[in-house]
């Protein structure tokens, strides 16, 4: 889901999420502490941030980074473990599993970085990762939370892209719009929709629906119709020999 802001500062996302209280996952960006301070919400970090700084500091430690990114990405292969299972034999593979290797990462990360300069590039990597540790290991007592951001990052991306090729959005309501549309056609493709065939059909049908029919309108619930629908066709057709 997207919404639209004039700008980047925390007003926004904190009126969005003001009745949210479960997780907030994001990258260490410093305009969501304000967000989730004084309310119910918890901050979790983002492990693919964390391990971009590692590798982008490689040249500068490659024993450290090589070190370092091995054991991240062993908390990676314990996700691919972990992706179709349930969430409490999610979080019981990451408490026996993931655990263990935070406790490594931990302890390495400060020794690490006692041994550099506060100013060396990999220094900094460390002290990245050590400065939102609380954050990073939410994942790990919540089998509901994913290790890192990168799906709504992927679906940032086709945004950006599509900023560029229309580079304007008008006004302010055209940004709602935007925001709305792309939420819809996210939620679409996460669903495995054809958004052309769904946005037909709804722009169609929504000008006659009522109120109470909208959520039945919702890409999932549309799917779910849509399905209902191409059976019952498929059996009052009859069969040419």
């Amino acid at each position: 889901m997207f919404d639209f802001t004039l700008n980047r500062g925390r007003d926004g996302p904190k009126y969005f999420l003001k009745d949210y209280k479960r997780v907030l996952l994001a990258d260490a960006y410093g305009g969501y502490n304000g967000v989730v301070v004084g309310n119910e919400i918890t901050r979790a970090g983002c492990w693919a941030h964390a391990k971009r700084k590692l590798i982008e500091a490689e040249k500068a430690a490659p024993e450290i980074a090589a070190e370092a990114v091995a054991l991240v990405r062993s908390l990676y292969a314990v996700e691919r473990q972990a992706k179709d299972v349930s969430v409490a034999e999610r979080l019981r593979l990451r408490q026996h599993q993931s655990a263990p290797i935070l406790g490594k990462l931990h302890e390495k990360f400060l020794t690490w970085k006692e041994q550099l300069l506060p100013k060396h590039l990999m220094a900094e990597a460390l002290s990245y990762a050590l400065n939102q540790w609380a954050t990073l290991t939410v994942f790990c007592s919540n089998g509901a939370v994913p290790i890192d951001n990168n799906v709504s990052e992927r679906e940032m991306k086709r945004i950006v892209l599509n900023r560029k090729n229309s580079l304007f959005v008008g006004n302010p309501r055209g940004g709602q719009t935007a925001a709305i549309l792309a939420s819809l056609t996210s939620t679409c493709r996460r669903h495995d929709i054809d958004p052309q065939l769904y946005f037909t059909q709804l722009f169609v049908n929504l000008p006659q629906a009522k109120m109470s029919d909208l959520p039945a309108w919702l890409p999932d619930q549309w799917k779910l119709h849509q399905a209902e629908r191409l059976a019952t066709l498929e059996g009052t057709v009859p069969s040419v020999p």
